[in-house]
Parts: structure tokens; C-alpha cells; sequence
């Protein structure tokens, strides 16, 4: 398969030892920085593919259509493995299906699908979860679509929906013993905030378990690790701090600084290097006889 190597990558994280923290990744550059740095892997965030393709907030008004081929330009771009968050598969476990062979042919390692009510109901005060019937539908779904057995495909709740705390979070551990049951590769979880909450999900699951929150007491690497925590996101700062940059730099030169009295730009090196401008122009001069 041509996408095996990385999706291969994925599954080796999932059975380590370790728990690795991907970086954030949103667009061809930003996920050869990602690779040039080490990175073992990236996440792909439902919010950062929204700001970066509409350049609107995270409320499912991207479609599957721009996030694959937002996928595909990243998958093109390198041999990064990139997790991509599938949002709850665009619609019910047949959309699932489309969306998991978009995704899975534009290049992805590893989706998460997940349990949210989306987009959000009219009057509802926060998130809502679907059933866990149509939840267990969705999962079947998802791994039914796959032809690259490779995929990895990681059933997704947290621990909303409103109600006392105990009670929410019986009900994220009891669709995660059913998404399992189901046979999704991992879990991936949002919302848990403290250690004992991890420890209960830990004690009665047995998959490699994925986070979208890991901090105040969930910010210890080892203490995830000996939890089955694989992977342990960390936000999409990279994202912020880039439109940070262009907002400075724009505001700069609308305020008259000069081009080369600017700040905080690459340098003609790094440019050159994320560019990868030494293989575009051995190619050139192999097959257009220009010289550089």
C-alpha cells in the first residue's frame, strides 16, 4: 500500500510502551516541520481544519470534501503519520463509510471517529452524545469501510453529556467497553481531567488509549504511560502562534515597517529546506535541462 509505512508507524506507537505527544498539523508545512523536528506523529484537529481551510470556528462547517483533500496535500507533502480527527464521520454510519474511504485513500494513518451530536441541536445547551446503539452502528461502520487493514480507526467519546460527574463518567466507560467490543484499534477520550478518572477507564478497557486533554494532573508522561495512554495531545498551539505571526507581520507593514526590517522570518536556509527546493531543482535540471 502506499501509505503503509506510516500507517505502520501508527500502529507501533499503539503498541509501544511509550506515550508520545503529537504535534498539531494542519497544512503541507506545517506537517514537514513536524517531520523535519522528530515528530513520531501528527494530529490533524477537527478545530485547526475548519480555522485553516474556512477560517471559521469548530462548528462542523467543514466538509468531508475539503478535509480530505486538506489530508491529501499534508499525506503528499512527507511521510508523516497523521492522525486525523474524522469529527462523527459526517453524518450517520453510512456517511462513516464515505468518510473513512476519503480519508483512508487521501493518505491518513489513523481516524477518530466519535459519539458527539453533530452539528449541535437546536436549543441544546452544550454537546450531546448519540446512543450508544448508534455509536457501536458508527464504529462497525468505520472498520466495515476500510480496504488498507492498516488504517487505524479509534472510537471516540468523553465524558459530557451533562449530569453528575460520576455518572458521566460511567457512561464514557461503558461506550468504550462497546466501541471495543466492536473492534476499534483505540480509544480516544476528551473531558477527563483527573487521575483517578484515567485509572477507572484503564481498569476496564484493555485497548491503547489516546487523550485530547493532558493537563493539571494528567500531565505526567510516565503516570499515562503506565496507563495505556499511547498518544497525549497537547492543543493546537502551533496554529495560534502562526496566526499570531502573520497578524504581527501584516500589522507591521501596514504600519510602514519596511520588508527588511521585519521580524521573526525564516531564514533563506530553513526556507529552502521545508521547500524542499534541492529535489525540485535536481528534478528540474533532470527533466527540463535548467540549471540552478
Amino acid at each position: 500500500m502506499q501509505w503503509r509505512h506510516r500507517r505502520e508507524s501508527l500502529r507501533a506507537i499503539l503498541a509501544g510502551s511509550l506515550c508520545v505527544r503529537p504535534a498539531s498539523v494542519y497544512d503541507a508545512i506545517s506537517a514537514r516541520i513536524a517531520e523535519d523536528l522528530g515528530f513520531e506523529m501528527g494530529m490533524f484537529g477537527g478545530s485547526t481544519a475548519s480555522l485553516a481551510v474556512l477560517g471559521d470556528p469548530d462548528l462542523v462547517l467543514i466538509t468531508l470534501t475539503e478535509l480530505a483533500e486538506q489530508v491529501r496535500r499534508m499525506s503528499r507533502a512527507g511521510a508523516l503519520p497523521v492522525l486525523v480527527d474524522a469529527d462523527h464521520g459526517y453524518g450517520n454510519a453510512l456517511n462513516v463509510r464515505r468518510t473513512v474511504q476519503e480519508l483512508e485513500a487521501a493518505g491518513a494513518a489513523g481516524l477518530t471517529i466519535e459519539d458527539t451530536l453533530l452539528p449541535q441541536a437546536y436549543g441544546a445547551a452544550g454537546p450531546q452524545l448519540i446512543s450508544i446503539e448508534e455509536g457501536i452502528g458508527k464504529m462497525k461502520a468505520a472498520l466495515d469501510a476500510r480496504c488498507d487493514p492498516g488504517l487505524v480507526i479509534m472510537g471516540r467519546t468523553g465524558t459530557r453529556g451533562g449530569g453528575p460527574a460520576a455518572a458521566a463518567l460511567n457512561d464514557a466507560i461503558a461506550r468504550a467497553k462497546a466501541y471495543e467490543a466492536a473492534g476499534v484499534d483505540a480509544l480516544f477520550f476528551t473531558g477527563l481531567k483527573t487521575r483517578a478518572e484515567l485509572q477507572a477507564i484503564a481498569s476496564a478497557t484493555t485497548l491503547p488509549i489516546a487523550l485530547g486533554n493532558t493537563e493539571g494532573e494528567l500531565a505526567d508522561m510516565d503516570f499515562l504511560a503506565s496507563q495505556r495512554v499511547r498518544i497525549a495531545h497537547q492543543g493546537h498551539a502551533p496554529f495560534a502562534a502562526a496566526t499570531q505571526a502573520v497578524y504581527d507581520t501584516l500589522k507591521a507593514l501596514r504600519d510602514g515597517v519596511a520588508p527588511k526590517d521585519l521580524k521573526g522570518l525564516p531564514s533563506r536556509d530553513l526556507t529552502a529546506r521545508l521547500t524542499r527546493e534541492d529535489d525540485v531543482n535536481a528534478r528540474a535540471a533532470a527533466t527540463l535541462g535548467l540549471k540552478t
